[in-house]
Order: structure tokens, then sequence, then C-alpha cells
């Protein structure tokens, strides 16, 4: 389970303790100022650093370190609980997906503000016309095969490493599908939608990669 990490300290005691069996914990810190990865070390997760800045920097980092024949992705900011990864990585499991989605239901009406429900909304109908595949959510929680995943070359380090990961397995003929999983009140400000550098950086990762 690879846990991209930038300034998670408040948020890594519930994510890790919620870990069910099977599942290991790979924190990859993008550099913390808070000392999360002393946080993550001392709850009994291998930890990772990456000194390149960016979410897909971290997350390949992490996919490069692994080395399960699976692997899952999550944020690591309790948005999303552990606890909910088997029915995710079920399906790639058994045989009967590629790569499973967490499509995000959220638990109270103010978890998903507004802009970012719609921007995802958009993302997911922009996926769908590019590669005919159903998404209706682009979710952070996330299984595949790690040999597959490698073999994507996904080039993306910055925020559309995710969005790059659905459109070149679509292109590739893979079998994506999505289950359902809570969305919970996050610890901590977005490092995307929390800032307007982010959430423009986010924007302009994401059309790059839609438009290659």
């Amino acid at each position: 389970m690879i846990l991209p990490c930038l300034d998670e300290a408040e948020a890594l005691p519930w994510v890790l303790e919620r870990f069910p069996d099977g599942f290991r914990p790979i924190v990859v810190d993008n550099g913390s100022g808070d000392g999360s990865p002393g946080v993550a070390r001392s709850l009994g997760a291998v930890v990772i650093m990456e000194p390149r800045r960016g979410f897909g920097a971290a997350c390949h980092a992490g996919l490069s370190a692994a080395a399960a024949e699976v692997v899952c992705f999550c944020d690591c900011d309790a948005s999303l609980d552990p606890r909910q990864l088997p029915r995710v990585a079920g399906p790639v499991l058994d045989g009967s997906a590629d790569l499973v989605l967490g499509r995000r239901r959220p638990v109270a009406r103010r978890v998903w503000p507004l802009p970012g429900r719609l921007a995802n909304r958009e993302l997911a109908r922009r996926i769908r016309r590019r590669t005919g595949v159903g998404v209706r959510d682009l979710g952070p929680m996330r299984a595949a095969r790690r040999a597959d995943l490698l073999a994507l070359e996904l080039a993306d380090r910055r925020c559309g490493y995710a969005l790059e990961m659905v459109v070149r397995a679509a292109d590739a003929g893979w079998r994506v599908r999505e289950v359902e999983v809570d969305y919970l009140p996050r610890i901590g400000r977005s490092k995307v939608t929390g800032t307007l550098r982010g959430f423009r950086q986010a924007v302009q990762d994401m059309s790059a990669v839609l438009t290659r």
C-alpha cells in the first residue's frame, strides 16, 4: 500500500492503525517538515524518502520500491479508510479487473466541497470521452498489479499521475472497474484544492495528460 505523504503527521496515526491484515504500508515522504517520517516509522510503516516534489513523483517512488505483486495507492490525509482496502484490491486479486478505483461516497454534505466535486465530475466526463471507459470518479484509492503499472511507463510526476494511469490503462485495454468507498473529512488542508497555486497546477497537469 503506497501512501504519498507531505506533512501528514497528524493524520498518520489514524491511517496506519486501520491497516487490515495482509496489507503493508509504504509511506513515501515528499519533503515533510512536520516529522511525518518519524511518526510513520514509529507506527511500523516502511518509509521511503522522495526529495523530488510532486504527487506523481512520490507515487512512482513507492511503486518502484514495492515488492508485492498487487499494489494499492491511497491518500494519507485520513479522507479514506484503509479498512476498505480489501474491497478495492479484491477484484485485482481474483483476476476480474486490472485496475480498480475507489469511487468516493461522501459520508456528510460538507466532506467534498462543490468546486472539487464539479472538477472531478468534469474530469471523469473527459476521461469517458477520451477512453470510452465509464468511470465516474478519479478516485485516489486504487489497486493494480505492480508489473503491469510499471509497463505503462507513466511519465507525469506531479498532479496528472493518477489521471495518466487511468488513461494509459484504458489505452492498453485494461479492465477498469469502480467500487464504492467512504469519503471522510480529511485531517489538514488539501495540497491541491487547499491553495490557489495547487489547484492551478493540478488543472495544468491534468489538461496536459488529456491532450497527449
